[in-house]
């Protein structure tokens, strides 16, 4: 019977390829990476809670304005409103929100607009 001999670095060699980042990690769909698809309230809770529901703001003990976005519902309550996308995306008549901070990023409002479109799901 004849061994076979296969140098050991060749089959090193021969598990390699080239694999395109893109190809691998394509693009969330929607524009610039983000995404926009399928928003429920689990995926835009934490921009709220980072950026609203804080302490002496829209808290669950502070209620700034009488809004609470600590949770489902108040957030629900709010878009209800008319007040919060107007509020979050700084539109004239509207109180610019986060108070004294920057507009949230495209992406987040981009978000919580997919997320109102959709019905606000939970």
């Amino acid at each position: 019977m004849k061994k076979i001999f296969i140098p050991l670095a060749v089959l090193f060699l021969a598990g390699c390829y080239n694999d395109k980042e893109s190809e691998l990690y394509p693009s969330p769909s929607g524009s610039g990476g983000c995404d926009t698809t399928n928003m429920t309230f689990a995926k835009v809770q934490p921009i709220f809670s980072q950026t609203c529901a804080q302490a002496g703001c829209h808290d669950a003990i502070t209620k700034s304005f009488t809004h609470d976005l600590s949770n489902y519902d108040g957030v629900k309550t709010a878009v209800n409103s008319g007040r919060l996308l107007g509020a979050i995306k700084h539109e004239t008549g509207f109180m610019q929100m986060p108070k004294g901070l920057p507009k949230l990023d495209d992406c987040k409002i981009s978000q919580i607009q997919a997320w109102v479109n959709a019905g606000m799901p939970q």
